[in-house]
């Protein structure tokens, strides 16, 4: 009997389980979307998350649901922005709220957040994206389908490595809240209840652009006690650590039907010692406290009270105070003594506007270094009005032995100081600052600054400042770093506006140096390695975007790297990320330099576009110093002499501030001034002079050589232009690459003496006059790459060509010479002994028979002149041997043979 109870047993319990692992692969998809039905029902937004993860298991008798990448996006009025997201979100509730319909609501028992993100907006008009509630329907028309959504009977909930965020654009505030931890436990289905919380975060505050707390690490234990029925939450054991000062408060939040809150909170320090004070500054600066010396006291105390509605804030008091105080960090030698604090921070009406901070006294002393400071700033939410007066004399080197400075930084120098203002700030924002009331002096002598990111140390021999009501004029400032010094004087024309009304820096300066090094003030880059890869950690370099000013600028000497510059002159203007150089001249390898130009940082990728003007520099020294040259036209570098130039070119520079070669585009105007070559350091010379033995490259003649130059892409092009050897004219043009691939055509017209003996011999033996100027075409095209030329000539083919039209015109200046020959001939035939016979005389009717055959003969179908004498239709023997005497020298006008003549010897 016993077996058979175990028995069955076993199968309820291997059933039971059975049914707990089938169970969540039947409803894990339907749990999704009760979730998504239940929130998307309810509110003015849109839940989505990837996936919904069932387990019985691990929360038994419980279920826990598992969401990945939850997201819950507004609707319009803030269309499209995220309100809350998070990698996971974990549920735990009773196993019968799975088996509920899609419009009934769920009681949800636990929550946890893992890397979520809350993020609360008010536009300017108000809005807030967090009201995403939609309107409960009345009564009369309420849909009894519509859900509830759903409860909340939370016995524990945790949010794990958070951010919040609430920007509120309608009042310039911005609240961060970074590195969120917190949970809390307890019953919260009950009606009055306890909640125990802890929370750790890193908390930074912004107002009006004025930072106020920047990642100040808080720490927050509270028991909360709640009472549902009257809506009132208590701090019933309460203690806070802001960065490391310890407060404990005490109080209620009300929440009334009114939508307002009734508010009264206490708060204070629970010690009074010092060392408080130090722990209210960030630990970054503070550095371990814990074996500082101090006497004397620093006591925090305040309270919020009164009803909190759409016009009112609380009214609150905040009062901190120190007497006669000191501290003294153990590895130091110096102490900070007779510190004295006075502070109210007060509202005493609840209008946000009636805010003010009365600094009464702040004072501290340094050895014999004495620093004071009292200010009263009203109306601080509003038209802020600030009235402070600040005077004190300090040796800056004391600073580092009295308070730990940042790891490498270092100060020096004598600061003296009196200075008193007083203004509003709607004047400041009118740009009003002769409305205000700024004067005094401040002085800073022999003042020395180190710190890891400066190569060298920079010191201000003499610096002499005055504040006047529109201006703040730097009358002296006279220093040096490494090899530069410099003097500069100036005006800045907002420094208030500046100060407090996030203003760029306007102002006009004059700098005078006689070394002036670049190089000085450029941070040299820490490259972290591994076996792979090598990256840069150094920031890259920016022109200040709060910089509106002009500088005009002289100086013996600029270094830039490997180049000096001589007697530079001219005005920089910085505005916009943008440093514009206008009117700059200079002196460089004994010639002169003239640029105007600009340089940007505002985009990713910093930019520059110039124009410059170059006058009578050397070839050598300039193409050896500029990467620039070497790439545009690295065959320059082999001249001796001086050459002219106009340059434009723009493109992309690199993190330190050099060009990158591949992204720049423009063009190059340049008149070469020189005589001389150096062929042993021109491969492409060279190797064209053993193509064309007959040209000796060191005699070229390059006497007022102009070219233009265009480059984009990394292709530089050369518009086509001439250089002369003796008399042979060379037209070059082509184009080659910036890693100095090249793509280059140089016709010739060579001359004929220049193509060897036999086409010389064979023209003196045509003995032409027209000949004298003979000349062939010759090109040769030069590819390779620069230091590996190859080059290629129709040379040859062009002297076989010429030798080829040589022979023909000596074959047919011989035809002409025959045909010369035979018309004397035929000349003196026909002339006779004419000149010895009677001119009236009749005409002679065999030499007139043999004018017409001769006649036929040359002249074709021409007729013969009426005039002459008919002949009889039977020739006589006179008459055939006038025709065989012509047909005999015919024959020889066409090479053959004189056979008649032979015969006629032979008879006579």
């Amino acid at each position: 009997m016993k077996k058979k109870v175990f028995r069955v047993l076993g199968v309820v319990v291997l059933s039971f389980v059975a049914l707990l692992i089938a169970i969540p692969f039947f409803l894990e998809g339907k749990i999704g979307d009760i979730i998504k039905n239940n929130v998307n029902q309810n509110v003015n937004a849109t839940l989505d998350f990837a996936d919904a993860d069932l387990s019985l298991f691990s929360s038994f008798p419980n279920a826990e649901v598992a969401l990945r990448n939850v997201s819950l996006v507004n609707n319009a009025p803030f269309e499209g922005d995220t309100l809350f997201s998070s990698q996971k979100v974990f549920l735990k509730m009773g196993i019968a709220q799975l088996f509920k319909g899609g419009n009934d609501p769920i009681s949800i028992q636990s929550l946890a957040l893992d890397n979520a993100l809350f993020h609360v907006r008010i536009d300017t008009a108000e809005n807030a994206n967090y009201d995403i509630a939609k309107d409960t329907p009345t009564e009369s028309n309420q849909d009894n389908s519509v859900s509830d959504g759903f409860t909340f009977n939370m016995e524990s909930y945790e949010i794990k490595d958070s951010k919040v965020l609430y920007d509120d654009f309608s009042t310039g505030l911005h609240l961060e809240i970074i590195a969120m931890n917190h949970k809390g436990t307890g019953d919260l289905s009950l009606t009055t209840s306890e909640l125990d919380t802890h929370t750790d975060a890193l908390v930074s505050f912004e107002m009006d652009s004025t930072n106020y707390l920047n990642k100040n690490k808080i720490q927050l234990d509270a028991l909360i006690g709640i009472d549902l029925k009257e809506n009132k939450y208590s701090f019933l054991k309460n203690e806070a650590l802001v960065n490391q000062l310890p407060l404990v408060f005490e109080g209620f939040v009300k929440l009334n039907e009114d939508e307002s809150q009734d508010v009264a909170i206490s708060f204070k320090t629970p010690s009074s010692e010092f060392k408080n004070f130090l722990a209210v500054i960030p630990e970054t600066y503070s550095k371990n406290i814990a074996n500082v010396t101090t006497t004397g006291n620093f006591t925090v105390t305040g309270d919020f009270t009164g009803t909190v509605d759409e016009t009112h804030i609380p009214k609150f008091n905040i009062l901190i105070n120190s007497e006669n105080a000191s501290f003294k960090y153990p590895d130091l030698p110096k102490t900070v003594s007779n510190i004295n604090l006075d502070v109210a921070i007060k509202n005493a009406t609840g209008i946000t506007e009636d805010t003010f901070v009365n600094i009464n006294k702040v004072s501290f002393n340094i050895d014999k270094d004495r620093f004071n400071l009292s200010a009263k700033i009203a109306e601080l939410m509003g038209n802020t009005q600030v009235n402070a007066h600040m005077d004190g004399k300090m040796n800056l080197a004391n600073l580092e032995k009295a308070y730990p400075m940042p790891e490498g930084l270092s100060l020096k120098g004598l600061l003296n100081a009196d200075v008193t203002t007083a203004f509003d700030m709607a004047t400041i924002e009118k740009k009003q600052y002769g409305n205000t009331k700024t004067q005094g002096n401040m002085s800073l002598a022999d003042f020395e600054y180190k710190s890891e990111e400066m190569p060298n140390a920079i010191l201000l021999r003499s610096t002499d400042i005055t504040f006047n009501p529109n201006t703040v004029s730097l009358t002296k400032l006279v220093g040096a770093s490494g090899k530069t010094d410099f003097n500069v004087s100036g005006t800045i024309d907002n420094f208030l506006g500046y100060l407090f009304n996030n203003e760029n820096v306007e102002g006009n300066f004059n700098l005078k140096s006689n070394v002036f090094s670049l190089d000085d003030f450029m941070a040299k880059e820490e490259e972290q390695s591994n076996e792979n890869t090598t990256t840069s950690t150094a920031e890259k370099i920016k022109i200040p975007s709060f910089l509106d000013a002009s500088f005009d600028a002289t100086a013996n000497t600029v270094i830039y790297d490997n180049i000096t510059l001589k007697d530079v002159k001219g005005n920089l203007r910085i505005r916009d990320e943008k440093a514009v150089l206008s009117n700059m001249t200079s002196s460089l390898f004994d010639g002169k330099v003239a640029f105007n130009g600009e340089v940007s940082t505002k985009n990713d990728v910093p930019t520059f576009s110039m124009n410059l003007g170059m006058d009578q520099l050397k070839i050598g020294e300039t193409f050896q110093a500029l990467e620039l040259f070497k790439v545009l036209a690295p065959v320059a570098e082999v001249l001796k002499g001086n050459f002219s130039s106009d340059i434009a070119l723009s493109g992309n520079l690199t993190d330190d501030f050099v060009p990158d070669l591949l992204s720049l585009s423009g063009n190059i105007l340049a008149n070469v001034l020189t005589r001389e070559i150096n062929a042993e350091k021109a491969p492409i010379l060279t190797a064209l002079g053993s193509k064309l033995d007959f040209l000796d490259i060191e005699q070229l003649n390059l006497k007022e050589l102009k070219t233009k130059l265009s480059f984009k892409d990394g292709i530089v092009s050369v518009k086509p232009f001439t250089v002369n050897y003796k008399d042979i004219a060379i037209n070059v043009d082509g184009n080659h690459t910036f890693d100095r691939k090249m793509n280059y055509k140089a016709t010739l017209e060579v001359p004929a003496k220049y193509l060897g003996k036999d086409i010389n011999n064979l023209i003196a033996k045509i003995d032409d006059a027209s000949l004298e100027g003979l000349t062939i075409p010759v090109t040769a095209n030069i590819g390779g790459v620069y230091n590996s030329p190859q080059v290629s000539t129709d040379f040859t083919s062009g002297v076989k060509n010429l030798t080829n039209q040589l022979i023909e015109i000596e074959k047919q200046k011989l035809v002409n010479k025959g045909k010369d020959k035979a018309k004397d001939l035929i000349g003196g035939i026909l002339s006779g002994n004419s000149s010895n016979k009677d001119s009236t005389a009749k005409q002679d009717p065999v030499k007139g028979s043999a004018k017409d055959v001769l006649g036929t003969i040359l002249g074709g179908d021409k007729k013969i002149d009426s005039a002459k004498t008919k002949t009889d239709t039977v020739p006589t023997k006179k008459e055939d041997a006038v025709k065989d005497a012509a047909k005999d020298i015919l024959g020889g006008l066409f090479g053959k043979k004189k056979k008649a003549e032979a015969k006629k010897d032979s008879v006579n």
